[in-house]
């Protein structure tokens, strides 16, 4: 895990605010028009972020009773409640949402330190003790506040954070089979260096401003990052 538990709260409160203020004077036209996901509307975005919500929610309620709870019921059934979702109205989103996301910090707060320690199995995760679940959340709503393309981009983000989802997609992309190799350097910061596959003379070396890099190692719109020669930087494999 590369973040810690009080900065995740941290950042999944600032990411909900994101959220919640960039839908606050949408439109029901504004709701319905593409978001930065491919195939997503906006509506598309935030049902899934207000039925992610209840999905960790799931996870806590497992780690408070010790009682097996999954993310979701059965296979398909995220999908469904995504595409479910994106047929209300924008005034039943922005509804779901705000209490979705209230209702996960109240069972947030209503762990103890043993159970903060209780493993648990999200989607992503084979095995994870319950403090990772608000570094999930964090990372949700915070890249998908950028996805919501309402005037939102990486630079908007906090910075810690943003630093932080480096190192998290590189650890991920270091389990990907035959991933390009990768020696990833944020030339706004000092400790912004990153490898992932093995680094040796067929390493490409791509280079950026960090909010950009993080941009780029998440497979949304990016700019200013380059190898060293110039070129474009390697196409990804998804990372999630």
């Amino acid at each position: 895990m590369v973040a810690g538990r009080q900065d995740s709260r941290r950042w999944l409160d600032q990411g909900t605010t994101l959220v919640e203020r960039a839908i606050a004077t949408m439109d029901e036209q504004s709701f319905a028009d593409p978001s930065a996901v491919p195939g997503w509307s906006r509506k598309h975005v935030v049902a899934h972020l207000a039925a992610n919500a209840g999905a960790l929610g799931n996870l806590v309620h497992w780690a408070a009773t010790g009682v097996e709870s999954r993310m979701y019921a059965a296979p398909g059934f995220r999908t469904l409640q995504i595409e479910t979702g994106a047929t209300r109205s924008g005034d039943e989103l922005r509804q779901w949402f705000g209490n979705s996301a209230d209702e996960l910090a109240q069972a947030f707060d209503g762990l103890t330190a043993d159970q903060w320690r209780a493993r648990v199995v999200s989607l992503q995760e084979k095995d994870a003790p319950a403090s990772h679940i608000p570094w999930v959340r964090a990372r949700e709503v915070l890249v998908h506040a950028v996805d919501l393309d309402a005037g939102i981009g990486f630079t908007d983000l906090p910075r810690d954070f943003v630093a932080a989802l480096c190192e998290d997609v590189v650890v991920r992309r270091n389990r990907v089979a035959r991933h390009p190799a990768l020696r990833l350097v944020a030339d706004d910061v000092d400790s912004g260096v990153w490898s992932i596959g093995l680094v040796g003379a067929q390493t490409s070396a791509v280079r950026g401003p960090l909010a950009q890099l993080a941009a780029y190692l998440t497979g949304r719109a990016f700019s200013d990052v380059h190898a060293d020669d110039g070129a474009a930087p390697p196409t990804l494999p998804p990372w999630l």
